[in-house]
């Protein structure tokens, strides 16, 4: 259960806790739904209860007991416990990284995205400066994986330089014709001009800097094949998974979504997270999240990789076929993020 999935949950049961009379308040269009901070426990935690309070004329913790005990009536939930002044701390069943893995591996590079389109419009504009104007790239495409049509404009034409060699696509340009949303400035990066790194390197390094900050392109950090390189790590772990898969098709066997180990929780985590991350990337124009979220997964995968193919003499068996399973949905959504930020994810590095 991904949490976009688990909002939609958590807002079911509040409306069933309404229908019922228990809690006087209207639903909201979104319960925020975020990790356990220090203190809670479950899967994923949210504040919808101290959010209604106030309306419901009740004390946060008595809304948030009502509500835990509707959410342990739903598909998916092993349990819901309350903590603090009125949490709600919930816990996934047994089946839940299967669901995930199965709904990954279905969708492929359609994983996180809304379909069909929402109906929004958005117009970006930015000015004639190479990353600003890359920025604006990605949040297009971004965007657009959210169910928003985008049009980008900017000061002036973007250099020949910068579509041949970056890729990058301008809609318009000169002063813009209405008010719309323009991207923030971006510090540019110092000399030299990261072109010199090729489409890939230029992207991430221009992309994966928080906004405040100024990008590294004084010198090959982003092309050396090391584990300080975040690109190559994402990269490297995204071939790893079609590698295994590879391998794994040698040795006669093939996934089998299943039960995960607990050394995958932190992968089935981020996969589970992808979706949210997209939304808040789409909403914040803000690639950067999305570059640390494929850093993020990459990692969480490479801790556990080694464990998916069978050592020695040990035969396949129903665990390995998970974790492979797992394995190619880490590689999905590490290629799909690729994709949005307008980079290549090779099959063999």
């Amino acid at each position: 259960m991904t949490p976009e999935e688990l909002s939609r949950t958590v807002l079911r049961a509040m409306r069933r806790a309404v229908d019922a009379g228990e809690l006087t308040a209207a639903v909201p269009e979104r319960a925020h739904i975020e990790r356990p901070g220090p203190g809670g426990t479950g899967d994923y935690a949210t504040n919808l209860a101290l959010r209604i309070a106030r309306e419901a004329s009740a004390p946060p913790r008595r809304v948030a007991e009502t509500l835990s005990a509707r959410l342990a009536a739903e598909p998916g939930i092993a349990r819901a416990d309350v903590t603090g002044p009125g949490f709600l701390n919930i816990t996934l069943d047994d089946d839940s990284a299967p669901r995930l893995v199965r709904k990954i591996l279905e969708q492929g590079g359609r994983y996180g995205h809304i379909t069909p389109d929402t109906g929004a419009l958005a117009q970006l504009h930015t000015p004639h400066e190479l990353r600003a104007v890359v920025v604006a790239d990605a949040t297009r495409r971004i965007l657009r994986s959210q169910g928003v049509l985008v049009r980008v404009t900017s000061d002036e034409a973007p250099d020949a330089e910068w579509v041949e060699v970056m890729g990058v696509r301008i809609d318009g340009h000169g002063q813009p014709p209405s008010p719309l949303t323009t991207l923030r400035p971006v510090p540019a990066p110092r000399s030299p001009d990261p072109l010199r790194l090729g489409r890939d390197a230029a992207r991430w390094a221009l992309l994966h800097p928080a906004p405040h900050d100024r990008p590294r392109t004084d010198d090959d950090h982003h092309l050396a094949q090391r584990e300080s390189n975040p690109l190559f790590r994402v990269r490297y772990a995204h071939a790893r998974t079609r590698a295994l898969g590879r391998n794994a098709a040698d040795l006669g066997f093939t996934t089998a979504p299943g039960e995960a180990d607990a050394s995958a929780h932190s992968l089935l985590a981020a996969l589970g997270d992808y979706p949210t991350v997209l939304a808040a990337a789409a909403r914040g124009t803000a690639p950067d999240r999305l570059t640390r979220h494929l850093v993020r997964t990459a990692d969480a995968f490479l801790a556990q990789a080694h464990t998916v193919l069978p050592l020695g003499d040990e035969k396949p068996s129903a665990a390995h076929r998970a974790r492979l399973a797992l394995a190619e949905a880490a590689g999905t959504v590490l290629a799909g993020g690729l994709s949005l930020l307008g980079i290549s994810a090779p099959e063999y590095l």
